[in-house]
């Protein structure tokens, strides 16, 4: 299977040839922030766990812009805002579904031996790593909260 990085640069040559500018300059965007990455951090070169975690912040951005669009009426531009989200969760592993979330986090809470909301940090340790760029972290911690909510 093809890694991300490939991916991206035969969809880029591939929007090219299809003259699709959206995708073309959501995969150009892709790439900066991988680039930028590398160039900030010690890493020469990104692994695809730390590639996954530029595009899960590069979702969470386009939602929290769609909300700002939304609230003040650009819905033009929260629109091309969610079509870049489906473009970028292409290259995403395959989102959990709410049941799947809610199983995983009932592992995490059994594991961590959470028996209220004070441990909500204990029970995060555990599932964030675990269901990096399946889940989004706000999912993942309303999820978590609702469930520590319950015990007590």
């Amino acid at each position: 299977m093809a890694t991300i990085r490939e991916r991206l640069d035969a969809d880029l040559k591939d929007a090219m040839r299809a003259k699709d500018q959206l995708k073309l300059d959501t995969i150009r965007a892709v790439k900066s922030a991988i680039k930028y990455k590398e160039v900030e951090g010690e890493a020469k070169v990104l692994d695809e766990a730390a590639i996954i975690g530029v595009l899960t912040g590069m979702v969470k951005q386009r939602r929290d812009s769609i909300e700002e669009f939304t609230r003040a009426g650009r819905t033009e531009l929260a629109d091309k805002e969610a079509k870049e989200i489906a473009i970028l969760q292409g290259y995403l592993p395959r989102q959990l579904t709410p049941a799947e979330l809610s199983s995983e986090v009932a592992k995490a809470v059994t594991e961590a031996g959470a028996k209220s909301i004070k441990d909500l940090g204990s029970v995060m340790k555990i599932i964030t790593p675990r269901l990096k760029g399946q889940a989004e972290g706000k999912a993942i911690s309303d999820e978590v909260k609702a469930q520590l909510g319950k015990l007590g």
